[in-house]
């Protein structure tokens, strides 16, 4: 069996690429990244069963198209990430993220290679307070550049699925939090405890203190992409994934227990706009996933290895 990851350096890269010759022995796993984010100690200590080759290279700008020849699966994490952000960079973000699943899609479809690719919770904007899959094109109501470009990437996958027989499912993965050696602080869980492990103030937007939104831990998303591959499902669906919805008053309760003497300062950004909301996760459930995360296991964790 050979495995392609694409942007196998980064949060959720670094975990999965430890994981998948746990489940997959004898597997060939291929690790491609563009380093420009610096994780060369994702590839320190990989563990010694795996049969794993590294390739430093832009899934845009360089010829990739030679390992997919006679690849099995590709997991798609190749992306830029940062949603508060991509309103500073709304054009690099559409350039990079559309263009490099077009890219990763059309060659699993030419060469018959099943497809993984990531999209993103955040493509809701509802005023309702249980939204799923089915969710109407009022309740996808995308916030954020970097979410606008995820329904169009999601578009175009099903369509070649549709189209073109590619073999492909799709995850609209919660907001990720835990450990990882690749690990990131740019995002909720992480970030808080970032800052709350140096003593900093958590910096919370305005409107968000008692805002539900979904969260994922990052071995229920290691583990959700290894049962979709155990499975084969592979069959054009889109599945939410997430361990749970939270507020971040929640959050922030489980963070105090380390630092009990935290403090918050309320800040704005361009998407504080959203109403709370709960993410359904039924659906991938019903393919007998089973979720094993929590927020106090991954807060703890994150905080021991900060202090």
């Amino acid at each position: 069996m050979k495995i392609i990851v694409t942007g196998g350096l980064g949060h959720i890269g670094s975990y999965l690429i430890r994981k998948l010759p746990e489940v997959f022995q004898s597997s060939e796993i291929i690790i491609i990244d563009n380093l420009k984010t610096n994780r060369f100690c994702s590839l320190f200590n990989l563990p010694k069963i795996g049969n794993y080759s590294f390739y430093e290279m832009d899934v845009i700008k360089d010829n990739i198209e030679e390992h997919f020849i006679d690849a099995d699966y590709v997991i798609h994490l190749a992306a830029i990430t940062d949603a508060a952000n991509s309103f500073n960079n709304p054009d690099e973000v559409e350039n990079n993220n559309f263009k490099a699943t077009k890219l990763i899609s059309n060659c699993c479809s030419k060469y018959k290679v099943k497809l993984i690719t990531l999209s993103s919770t955040s493509v809701y904007g509802t005023n309702d307070k249980l939204v799923d899959e089915n969710a109407t094109s009022e309740n996808l109501n995308p916030q954020s550049p970097y979410a606008k470009t995820k329904l169009k990437e999601e578009s175009y996958v099903l369509d070649l699925y549709r189209n073109k027989k590619l073999n492909a499912t799709i995850f609209r993965f919660g907001t990720i939090f835990g450990v990882s050696p690749g690990i990131r602080f740019h995002t909720a869980v992480n970030k808080f405890c970032w800052q709350a492990a140096w003593g900093k103030d958590l910096t919370v937007w305005s409107t968000a203190y008692n805002q539900v939104r979904p969260y994922l831990d990052i071995e229920d998303a290691s583990r959700a992409i290894i049962h979709v591959i155990k499975n084969d499902i592979f069959k054009g669906e889109i599945y939410n994934v997430l361990t749970f919805n939270a507020s971040v008053s929640m959050i922030i309760d489980e963070i105090k227990k380390y630092c009990p003497n935290l403090k918050i300062k309320k800040v704005n950004n361009k998407i504080m706009n959203q109403l709370s909301y709960e993410v359904s996760t039924t659906k991938f459930k019903q393919t007998s996933f089973e979720y094993k995360g929590s927020l106090e296991n991954g807060i703890r964790d994150t905080m021991q290895l900060l202090r």
